[in-house]
């Protein structure tokens, strides 16, 4: 199945509650997840992006937060609540370096290993649960734009996102 197949197929889980939302002066999914991410997180929406997880549609907010700090929040596509929340640090933060087992170079051959392509970005990754985490993007041969996340502390590969459209600049 090509690229704007998919996306044809997809879009109306992404663009459709909130065009329809909008038209109907309702609060659609994508509403809430702003709402929600900004009251947790004050400051501004920097990207916005529509991704399937495990074949679900989430969206993924990063917010540069009036906090000075750097927010990237996932929501539940059909609902628009949030379900999962990591702060991006510097490659030298203190709190990631002290906890990170693995280094960069081993957490990306795995990452490269189970998805080859071309690396696009590497964020670090604090977790809510007070881990450490690479983030990696990288475009496949296929056209494909997967964020790859690697556990610093054990080197656990997670299952990929697929980004499926972004908007703004990351």
């Amino acid at each position: 199945m090509n690229k704007k197949m998919i996306i044809a197929l997809l879009a109306p889980l992404f663009v459709a509650p909130a065009a329809y939302a909008q038209f109907e002066h309702h609060k659609g999914p994508i509403d809430s997840c702003v709402k929600s991410a900004l009251d947790a997180h004050p400051g501004d929406i920097v990207t916005m992006r529509a991704e399937i997880e495990d074949g679900k549609p989430q969206y993924e907010l990063d917010i540069h937060g009036k906090d000075g700090k750097h927010w990237e929040v996932e929501c539940d596509a059909a609902s628009g609540k949030i379900i999962e929340t990591e702060r991006e640090v510097a490659v030298d933060d203190p709190e990631f370096t002290s906890k990170a087992k693995v280094r960069l170079d081993a957490a990306l051959k795995t990452a490269l290993d189970k998805y080859p392509g071309s690396l696009m970005k590497i964020e670090y990754e604090i977790e809510a649960n007070d881990g450490v985490a690479y983030e990696f993007d990288i475009k496949t041969a296929d056209g494909k734009l997967l964020e790859v996340e690697v556990d610093a502390i054990n080197g656990k590969l997670s299952d990929p996102e697929e980004v499926v459209y972004q908007i703004g600049l990351d």
